[in-house]
């Protein structure tokens, strides 16, 4: 079913149920990364286009201009996306392309972009796997692309000094290290997301910065829930609810 969704920050968003719906890891990706006037942004993995909506609200109300583009390999996810970026009337500043990012470079050009997002599938193919074709599982699982795909196509589309962006899953941080690493991407920010205080982390956002040096910054950690399951004061701060 598609349904009509409001993201109250002036935007909405179409929304398939029977595929996937976006969830509080898009919004955390969406305000950890930092924004530059007339920065050019490729979320990958873009889905119905949540990320770029989410980000283009944060620079509209910074008063940056920056342009987006979204490349999704499922045509009618990409469909929907694109239908989204209509309805909020933001063709001029959020493109949205049905493409395998595996071929991103040759899609866009090499050092195109300035920034590069991405809440990517977290889980390995076979890792719980059901249907390949279906695409609750195509965002869930890497059965179109892997971890290390993902972090060599940023590298080659992000221009010298361009920032990679991504949310992942802690249990994949030495993949990740290593994937940064050999594709000349030095982590420069790091972020562990916790569910309740005393829960381990199931999130990390990830900043890192081609051709950067090597210095890394923890932030302090983000917990999503109170004791009684409402949102912290830090998650009501990213969705607007509160100063």
């Amino acid at each position: 079913m598609i349904r009509l969704d409001d993201l109250e920050n002036g935007y909405f968003i179409y929304q398939d149920t029977d595929a996937f719906c976006f969830g509080i890891d898009a919004v955390l990706l969406a305000h950890f990364g930092k924004l530059k006037n007339n920065d050019r942004v490729l979320d990958l993995c873009t889905g119905n286009g949540i990320v770029p909506l989410l980000m283009h609200a944060v620079a509209r109300d910074d008063g940056l201009s920056v342009h987006f583009d979204g490349l999704e390999i499922q045509a009618p996810i990409a469909q929907l996306a694109t239908k989204s970026v209509g309805y909020n009337k933001l063709e001029e500043s959020i493109a949205i392309t049905t493409g395998d990012l595996r071929e991103a470079a040759t899609i866009y050009g090499p050092a195109s972009f300035s920034v590069v997002t991405c809440n990517p599938p977290y889980m390995k193919a076979r890792q719980g796997l059901r249907g390949e074709t279906d695409a609750k599982t195509i965002a869930r699982h890497e059965v179109m692309c892997t971890l290390e795909e993902i972090i060599l196509q940023s590298s080659k589309v992000l221009k010298s000094r361009g920032r990679f962006i991504m949310v992942h899953r802690p249990a994949r941080l030495a993949e990740i290290f290593a994937a940064l690493h050999t594709c000349h991407l030095e982590l420069k920010r790091m972020q562990l997301v916790y569910p309740y205080v005393d829960k381990a982390p199931t999130m990390v956002l990830i900043e890192a910065v081609k051709g950067g040096g090597p210095q890394l910054n923890v932030e302090p950690p983000l917990i999503v829930y109170n004791a009684d399951r409402s949102y912290t004061e830090q998650v009501l701060r990213i969705y607007g609810k509160v100063k």
